[in-house]
């Protein structure tokens, strides 16, 4: 299982190409940020199981199974993340509540 500091790393690489997205294309609005880190993460892990961020932290999304995660948890997870609150809170497996609502998990790969 991915610890904090990968999925730290991970969130902080695909916040800053966002950011540089953003600033490039759409002058840094912060609307347009968090849109195009959201249209990140839909993308890459509903197709790959992992976003920029993830593959450099070594870590990747499935579900509990071992399965991909898909595209439905992918949407499910990225709308929960921009909401902040569920990915701050996680309980003692340290999956935060959007990856408790999807049942997917972050695992090393």
């Amino acid at each position: 299982m991915a610890r904090a500091g990968r999925r730290i790393l991970a969130i902080c690489i695909d916040w800053v190409i966002a950011l540089v997205i953003s600033n490039f294309a759409f002058g840094g609005n912060q609307w347009a940020t968090l849109a195009v880190f959201a249209v990140e993460q839909i993308l890459l892990i509903g197709t790959l199981g992992y976003s920029i961020g993830h593959r450099v932290a070594g870590i990747h999304v499935v579900r509990l199974g071992g399965t991909r995660a898909g595209p439905l948890a992918a949407v499910v997870r990225t709308i929960l993340l921009c909401l902040v609150i569920p990915a701050v809170v996680f309980d003692p497996d340290q999956r935060g509540l959007h990856d408790r609502a999807m049942n997917t998990i972050l695992i090393r790969m």
